[in-house]
Protein backbone atom coordinates (compact mmCIF):
# COMPACT_ATOMS: atom_id res chain seq x y z
CA UNK A 1 0.00 0.00 0.00
CA UNK A 2 1.50 3.36 -0.95
CA UNK A 3 2.14 6.11 1.61
CA UNK A 4 -0.51 8.49 0.30
CA UNK A 5 -3.25 5.86 0.45
CA UNK A 6 -2.04 4.77 3.89
CA UNK A 7 -2.27 8.38 5.14
CA UNK A 8 -5.74 8.65 3.63
CA UNK A 9 -6.84 5.52 5.49
CA UNK A 10 -5.27 6.76 8.72
CA UNK A 11 -7.48 9.86 8.53
CA UNK A 12 -10.46 7.59 9.19
CA UNK A 13 -9.06 6.41 12.52
CA UNK A 14 -7.05 9.36 13.85
CA UNK A 15 -5.86 9.32 17.42
CA UNK A 16 -2.93 10.77 19.34
CA UNK A 17 -0.78 7.70 18.59
CA UNK A 18 -1.03 7.96 14.80
CA UNK A 19 -1.71 11.62 14.02
CA UNK A 20 1.93 12.87 13.95
CA UNK A 21 0.89 16.09 15.75
CA UNK A 22 -1.98 16.84 13.37
CA UNK A 23 -4.73 17.03 16.00
CA UNK A 24 -2.68 19.48 18.06
CA UNK A 25 -2.10 21.63 14.95
CA UNK A 26 -5.83 21.96 14.21
CA UNK A 27 -7.03 21.97 17.84
CA UNK A 28 -9.53 24.69 18.54
CA UNK A 29 -10.70 24.69 14.93
CA UNK A 30 -11.35 21.00 14.36
CA UNK A 31 -12.88 20.54 17.81
CA UNK A 32 -15.22 23.52 17.45
CA UNK A 33 -18.98 22.87 17.35
CA UNK A 34 -19.09 24.57 13.94
CA UNK A 35 -16.67 22.12 12.36
CA UNK A 36 -18.02 19.09 14.21
CA UNK A 37 -21.54 20.00 12.98
CA UNK A 38 -20.38 19.26 9.43
CA UNK A 39 -20.91 15.58 10.19
CA UNK A 40 -24.62 16.10 9.49
CA UNK A 41 -24.03 17.03 5.84
CA UNK A 42 -23.46 14.59 3.02
CA UNK A 43 -20.35 15.51 1.07
CA UNK A 44 -19.66 12.75 -1.43
CA UNK A 45 -22.55 10.32 -1.24
CA UNK A 46 -21.76 8.00 1.71
CA UNK A 47 -19.05 10.27 3.12
CA UNK A 48 -20.04 13.18 5.36
CA UNK A 49 -18.41 16.60 5.18
CA UNK A 50 -16.56 16.21 8.50
CA UNK A 51 -14.83 13.04 7.30
CA UNK A 52 -14.02 14.72 4.00
CA UNK A 53 -12.36 17.73 5.61
CA UNK A 54 -10.55 15.45 8.07
CA UNK A 55 -9.09 13.44 5.20
CA UNK A 56 -8.15 16.51 3.15
CA UNK A 57 -6.64 18.26 6.15
CA UNK A 58 -4.65 15.24 7.32
CA UNK A 59 -3.27 14.56 3.83
CA UNK A 60 -2.41 18.23 3.36
CA UNK A 61 -0.67 18.24 6.73
CA UNK A 62 1.38 15.11 5.97
CA UNK A 63 2.34 16.16 2.42
CA UNK A 64 3.22 19.73 3.42
CA UNK A 65 5.29 18.50 6.34
CA UNK A 66 7.14 16.04 4.10
CA UNK A 67 7.87 18.80 1.55
CA UNK A 68 9.06 21.29 4.18
CA UNK A 69 6.11 23.63 3.60
CA UNK A 70 3.94 25.50 6.09
CA UNK A 71 2.06 22.40 7.22
CA UNK A 72 0.23 24.29 9.96
CA UNK A 73 -1.36 26.74 7.51
CA UNK A 74 -2.17 23.91 5.12
CA UNK A 75 -3.84 21.83 7.85
CA UNK A 76 -5.80 24.75 9.32
CA UNK A 77 -7.00 25.98 5.92
CA UNK A 78 -7.91 22.47 4.78
CA UNK A 79 -9.93 21.99 7.97
CA UNK A 80 -12.01 25.01 6.94
CA UNK A 81 -11.99 24.60 3.15
CA UNK A 82 -15.58 23.31 3.06
CA UNK A 83 -16.90 25.24 6.05
CA UNK A 84 -20.42 25.95 4.82
CA UNK A 85 -23.64 24.98 6.53
CA UNK A 86 -26.04 23.87 3.85
CA UNK A 87 -26.65 20.84 1.70
CA UNK A 88 -25.86 22.00 -1.80
CA UNK A 89 -28.01 19.20 -3.25
CA UNK A 90 -31.13 20.47 -1.49
CA UNK A 91 -33.71 21.56 -4.08
CA UNK A 92 -35.62 23.47 -1.40
CA UNK A 93 -33.09 26.32 -1.43
CA UNK A 94 -34.40 27.78 -4.66
CA UNK A 95 -31.49 26.70 -6.83
CA UNK A 96 -29.03 29.41 -5.69
CA UNK A 97 -26.59 26.61 -4.94
CA UNK A 98 -26.39 25.44 -8.56
CA UNK A 99 -23.00 27.07 -8.95
CA UNK A 100 -21.90 25.66 -5.62
CA UNK A 101 -18.55 24.39 -6.93
CA UNK A 102 -17.62 27.93 -7.89
CA UNK A 103 -19.18 29.82 -4.98
CA UNK A 104 -18.63 27.76 -1.84
CA UNK A 105 -14.94 28.65 -1.37
CA UNK A 106 -15.95 32.26 -0.65
CA UNK A 107 -18.65 31.16 1.79
CA UNK A 108 -16.14 28.87 3.48
CA UNK A 109 -13.58 31.69 3.74
CA UNK A 110 -16.14 34.03 5.33
CA UNK A 111 -17.18 31.35 7.82
CA UNK A 112 -13.52 30.54 8.52
CA UNK A 113 -12.72 34.14 9.36
CA UNK A 114 -15.67 34.24 11.75
CA UNK A 115 -14.73 30.94 13.39
CA UNK A 116 -10.99 31.60 13.47
CA UNK A 117 -10.22 35.34 13.65
CA UNK A 118 -6.46 34.61 13.51
CA UNK A 119 -6.92 33.31 9.93
CA UNK A 120 -3.88 34.40 7.93
CA UNK A 121 -3.86 35.78 4.42
CA UNK A 122 -2.24 32.55 3.20
CA UNK A 123 -4.92 30.40 4.89
CA UNK A 124 -7.71 32.51 3.41
CA UNK A 125 -6.10 32.22 -0.02
CA UNK A 126 -5.85 28.45 0.34
CA UNK A 127 -9.57 28.24 1.19
CA UNK A 128 -10.72 30.57 -1.60
CA UNK A 129 -8.61 28.82 -4.24
CA UNK A 130 -9.09 25.16 -3.27
CA UNK A 131 -11.42 24.43 -6.19
CA UNK A 132 -8.68 24.87 -8.77
CA UNK A 133 -8.68 23.57 -11.50
CA UNK A 134 -12.52 23.63 -11.65
CA UNK A 135 -12.21 27.35 -11.14
CA UNK A 136 -9.41 29.17 -12.87
CA UNK A 137 -8.27 30.71 -9.59
CA UNK A 138 -4.76 29.34 -9.16
CA UNK A 139 -3.60 28.99 -5.57
CA UNK A 140 -0.95 31.55 -4.66
CA UNK A 141 1.15 29.20 -2.52
CA UNK A 142 2.57 25.72 -2.70
CA UNK A 143 0.41 24.83 0.31
CA UNK A 144 -2.63 25.94 -1.69
CA UNK A 145 -1.73 23.49 -4.45
CA UNK A 146 -1.27 20.74 -1.86
CA UNK A 147 -4.73 21.39 -0.36
CA UNK A 148 -6.39 21.63 -3.77
CA UNK A 149 -4.85 18.38 -4.99
CA UNK A 150 -5.53 16.63 -1.66
CA UNK A 151 -9.16 17.71 -1.98
CA UNK A 152 -9.43 16.16 -5.44
CA UNK A 153 -7.66 12.97 -4.32
CA UNK A 154 -9.99 12.53 -1.34
CA UNK A 155 -13.11 13.35 -3.36
CA UNK A 156 -12.15 10.74 -5.93
CA UNK A 157 -11.55 8.09 -3.27
CA UNK A 158 -14.85 8.99 -1.57
CA UNK A 159 -16.80 8.66 -4.79
CA UNK A 160 -15.20 5.29 -5.55
CA UNK A 161 -16.07 4.19 -2.01
CA UNK A 162 -19.68 5.24 -2.46
CA UNK A 163 -20.19 3.96 -6.01
CA UNK A 164 -18.20 0.72 -6.16
CA UNK A 165 -18.99 -2.26 -3.93
CA UNK A 166 -15.67 -3.81 -4.89
CA UNK A 167 -13.69 -0.67 -4.00
CA UNK A 168 -15.62 -0.29 -0.75
CA UNK A 169 -14.83 -3.88 0.26
CA UNK A 170 -11.14 -3.35 -0.52
CA UNK A 171 -11.11 -0.04 1.36
CA UNK A 172 -12.66 -1.65 4.46
CA UNK A 173 -10.11 -4.51 4.32
CA UNK A 174 -7.27 -2.01 3.97
CA UNK A 175 -8.63 0.07 6.83
CA UNK A 176 -8.66 -3.01 9.07
CA UNK A 177 -5.07 -3.71 8.04
CA UNK A 178 -4.02 -0.17 9.02
CA UNK A 179 -5.79 -0.53 12.38
CA UNK A 180 -4.08 -3.88 13.02
CA UNK A 181 -0.63 -2.36 12.42
CA UNK A 182 -1.01 0.05 15.33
Amino acid sequence: MNKLYHAYLTAYELNEQNDDGFLQTVAGIYDSPEVQSLQQYEQHLEIDRLQHITSVSFLSYKISKKLGLDYQAAARAATMHDLFYYDWRDGETGGWHRLHGYKHPKYAALNAKELYPALTKKERDIITHHMWPLTFNLPNSREGFVVSLSDKYCATRELFYSLSKRYKARFLRDLEEVKACR
